[in-house]
């Protein structure tokens, strides 16, 4: 993913500006405890073998091992029609186009998931360009329902958006 230069302070901005607007979406990941105390639980769980067979290799190393689809790849980056974003791990809907942001860079921007359907978490060191004055933090998007990784949270052309995968989506056309 091509970035251009974000500094610590825009980065925490952003993240904290993230936080406050995120509200409900943010909720524990796998690494992070319920609030009982126990190893929080997804819907839907399957094993290593299982998501090979119903994913393509393309969509498993990015739905389930976080990594990026080359920029421009996928056709859901110039798709305008109204519809629905469903998560291709589980179907649960992620995102809607009355949410999407054009912005040519790549890959599929929305400012806002639908209600309770994704979840964030610290996703490691930016790639370089991404922090010039120290280490900071990716935030990773993925599926509150199955944990599929979907994308990350970017500041890209001054706005905070969702930058995702389109191999992590299945589009619904609304007049289908």
């Amino acid at each position: 993913m091509q970035h251009s230069p974000l500094g610590r302070r825009t980065f925490l901005s952003a993240t904290a500006a993230t936080a406050l607007t995120a509200g409900a979406a943010a909720r524990p990941t796998p690494s992070h405890a319920a609030e009982d105390g126990s190893e929080f639980q997804f819907e839907i769980t399957r094993s290593d073998e299982e998501w090979q067979s119903r994913l393509s290799r393309e969509e498993y190393v990015i739905l389930r091992r976080g990594s990026t689809e080359l920029p421009h790849t996928s056709p859901l980056v110039t798709e305008t029609a109204e519809g629905t974003y469903c998560c291709k791990g589980c179907d649960l809907t992620v995102y809607s186009s009355t949410w999407k942001v054009p912005l040519d860079i790549g890959w599929v921007f929305f400012s806002h998931a639908e209600p309770r359907s994704v979840l964030s978490s610290i996703d490691g060191d930016p790639p370089e360009g991404m922090g010039d004055d120290g280490p900071g933090a990716m935030i990773e998007v993925h599926c509150r329902r199955c944990s599929s990784h979907l994308g990350h949270i970017v500041f890209a052309k001054g706005k905070l958006v969702h930058c995702i995968n389109g191999a992590a989506l299945d589009f619904r056309r609304a007049d289908a």
